[in-house]
């Protein structure tokens, strides 16, 4: 005989528990003692115990031992059922109301009968709460030992508290069988499948302004977010084009982006440009990233112009099935990296007046002429982007043109079409309504 509790335990409303289900957090009151005749400790549901004490809240004593066989039953105890056990998992433990406090109890996972003894639970239950200087008014033995399953039982009733236990437990209705409680799992997962599903439906639905993306847009996975949170009409409307719009549309986002940042002019960037527009691959430098920043970087007729962020539009609130309590109701995504031009472009503005429909950016100041003297910097951003932040134009709008030449029509016209909003920064609504017009029209 062992015996892996001896001494004062903790109990609040009159309850303590063994538990030794780690993904439940235990039975109700009308499970545990579904079926029974016995009101003291409640055994319905498998791998669970829920053991009532006469003090409300306050310290009793209690002891648990684990026999190899039924012990004799001492005649000084007043209130005595038996039930019969099944450990779920390896770990066993009894528990204090809310988890306060636990004892394992290190029982193997057979079948058990189990003897739960009670002294004082009158005295207790008058008393009600018993503070740290009184003395203890009631106290417990729990005995487990290996026995095959059998119905509970009351071998000794005395309190009337234990009486009023006794004819509760037996106004229960009878616990689920097996195979309706098989059948009632069966359905709670089932209704929490749906609702998960229909939560993600909505938000998807919320996400694309109300429509649903067919399959190759959900193909692209986190490709297609960037350019839907700015225009999800534009980027449904690309999908159902076709592969020649696609690569029309690529192509013409490449060469607006390049325009824009004053790169088109360049040779190196006019090939790229050229290549793209005859179906060729990409000629150096854009056929290595490294070599294509280094180009970039090293070349002094490159602008030194800057954009603002391109911010996308406020969506509305979402709306949508509640089925799902656990999950909150979605929210744009918070953190953006970004990497940006010279690093001084980011705390200059531009000089001249804004730039407005049909004007060129204004220049930044130029860049220093030695080398390293113009770094680099990393710019992330919590929250809503700011649209003050000031941004290297020529590489945001670079990336463009290898996107566009990439092996997936739809995905090459994604990546153009984003690569050059943000090229155009505060200004990317003229180039998206420019796009739009060329989509609508079917040009090829």
């Amino acid at each position: 005989m062992r015996r892996p509790v001896e001494g004062e335990v903790f109990v609040h409303y009159g309850q303590i528990y063994v538990e030794s289900d780690p993904d439940d957090f235990g039975p109700g009151l009308g499970e545990a003692f579904a079926g029974q005749s016995s009101g003291l400790c409640g055994a319905a549901v498998p791998g669970a115990l829920w053991l009532r004490t006469g003090l409300h809240t306050g310290d009793v004593g209690f002891t648990v031992e684990v026999h190899d066989q039924a012990p004799p039953l001492d005649s000084a105890w007043e209130d005595v059922v038996e039930v019969s056990f099944r450990p779920v998992s390896p770990d066993s433990s009894l528990v204090e109301w809310a988890g306060q406090a636990s004892w394992p109890l290190d029982l193997a996972e057979t079948d058990y009968r189990v003897r739960y003894c009670a002294q004082g639970m009158d005295r207790a239950h008058r008393q009600d709460t018993r503070l740290e200087e009184e003395p203890r008014l009631d106290r417990y033995l729990l005995q487990l030992w290996p026995a095959p399953p059998e119905p509970d039982r009351v071998l000794r009733q005395t309190s009337d508290l234990a009486a009023h236990w006794h004819s509760v437990a037996r106004d229960q209705p009878p616990p689920p069988t097996p195979a309706e409680r098989a059948e009632a799992e069966r359905r709670a997962r089932l209704a929490q499948e749906t609702a998960e599903r229909e939560q993600r439906l909505a938000v998807e639905r919320w996400e694309w302004g109300g429509h649903t993306p067919s399959p190759a847009l959900r193909e692209l996975g986190d490709a297609v977010r960037g350019l839907r949170d700015f225009d999800p009409a534009l980027v449904m409307a690309l999908d159902a084009a076709g592969p020649a719009v696609q690569r029309a549309v690529a192509l013409r986002a490449a060469r607006r982006a390049c325009e824009a940042a004053g790169l088109a002019g360049l040779d190196w960037v006019a090939d790229g440009l050229t290549a793209l527009a005859e179906g060729r691959p990409l000629p150096p430098p854009f056929d290595d990233d490294a070599r294509l920043s280094e180009t970039l970087a090293r070349d002094p007729r490159v602008p030194d112009r800057t954009v603002g962020r391109a911010v996308p539009p406020e969506r509305p609130p979402f709306e949508g099935p509640s089925a799902v309590p656990d999950d909150p109701a979605p929210r744009p995504r918070q953190v953006e990296a970004v990497v940006v031009g010279p690093a001084r472009a980011l705390v200059l503005p531009p000089a001249g007046p804004p730039v407005g429909p049909g004007r060129e950016p204004a220049a930044a100041p130029s860049r220093p002429s030695a080398p390293g003297a113009a770094p680099y910097a990393l710019a992330v951003t919590v929250g809503a982007p700011d649209p003050s932040l000031r941004m290297s134009q020529p590489h945001l709008a670079l990336p463009a043109v290898p996107a566009a030449a990439g092996p997936d029509p739809l995905r090459a016209a994604v990546d153009a079409v984003y690569a050059a909003v943000a090229a155009y920064g505060e200004h990317h609504r003229v180039l998206l309504d420019e796009i739009r017009a060329f989509v609508e029209e079917g040009q090829p």
